[in-house]
């Protein structure tokens, strides 16, 4: 379920990239949330009840789904001018962020390895970035923003013990339905949307929807230290879409950076998860 879920999530990116070279990034990502919203809120409803939306922490819910929102704009901003699978790689810095940040923010001390594997992918990320590659555009900004907008979501979530699996994935997609219906005129404009265009925005709904229900049904059932190496092979499924979709794929130098990145993170969950498993 959990590589089904990155596959749904890698096809989300694919299918973002291809409607953002033509059409209003705001129409996507609304699209986006509000195709999620519809199909994630019957499941929370079955799964906890009438009083699904209810939550003891309501003020981190909302600023926690306010930073995937800006995270998604961010990062299908950037799709816009940059490849697909470097941009990717360039979103695995959330990690190495959440590391930095989890001792202000959490009062949690990384461990050496984790600090020795967030170094390690800072500098697989450094070789992406390199002068003369292809993602040194100004589009890069958004894509870092994202990141960091990624890490702060993921350390919110972790300050959410009191509130359900259900109703955490409802505000997820619900708040970005909002906030972007509340921006839709603005984003509209002119626009003209044909039929290919409308059955790719409601792709991207069934897409969202399916990548986040099946992940939470995995993390229901299995220890995260034991899902998180297979996060990396999104940015294989990114860098083949790339390829079959947009003729594009990483430079030697690259690929070097992106394994590197690959390497680092797929590493440090093995270690953990024989860690606890050894004690």
């Amino acid at each position: 379920m959990y590589v089904l879920a990155g596959l749904c999530l890698s096809s989300l990116d694919a299918t973002a990239k291809y409607l953002v070279r033509d059409h209003s990034l705001l129409v996507i990502v609304w699209a986006r949330y509000a195709g999620q919203m519809v199909m994630v809120t019957p499941f929370a409803w079955h799964r906890a009840g009438g009083g699904f939306w209810r939550t003891r922490n309501l003020g981190t819910q909302l600023l926690r789904s306010l930073f995937l929102l800006c995270a998604t704009l961010g990062f299908w901003g950037g799709l816009r001018y940059l490849p697909l699978a470097e941009a990717s790689s360039i979103t695995f810095l959330a990690p190495i962020i959440v590391v930095a940040l989890s001792w202000p923010i959490l009062g949690e001390r990384a461990t050496r390895a984790r600090r020795i594997a967030s170094i390690a992918g800072f500098v697989g990320i450094l070789v992406l970035l390199r002068p003369g590659s292809a993602v040194m555009h100004p589009a890069i900004v958004l894509l870092l923003a994202a990141a960091f907008s990624n890490a702060l979501y993921q350390l919110l979530t972790r300050r959410l013990p009191g509130d359900s699996m259900h109703t955490t994935l409802f505000y997820s997609a619900s708040v970005g339905t909002v906030v972007l219906s509340v921006a839709l005129p603005w984003g509209i404009g002119d626009e003209h949307v044909g039929a290919h265009a409308i059955a790719a925005l409601l792709l991207l709904g069934v897409l969202a929807g399916a990548g986040h229900w099946l992940m939470t049904r995995a993390y229901l059932q299995a220890p995260a230290s034991l899902l998180s190496p297979f996060t990396y092979l999104q940015i294989l499924w990114a860098t083949a879409f790339g390829f079959l979709f947009f003729s594009q794929h990483p430079d030697a130098i690259s690929a070097v950076g992106m394994a590197i990145v690959i390497a680092s993170g797929v590493l440090l969950a093995a270690w953990e998860h024989l860690r606890r498993h050894a004690y």
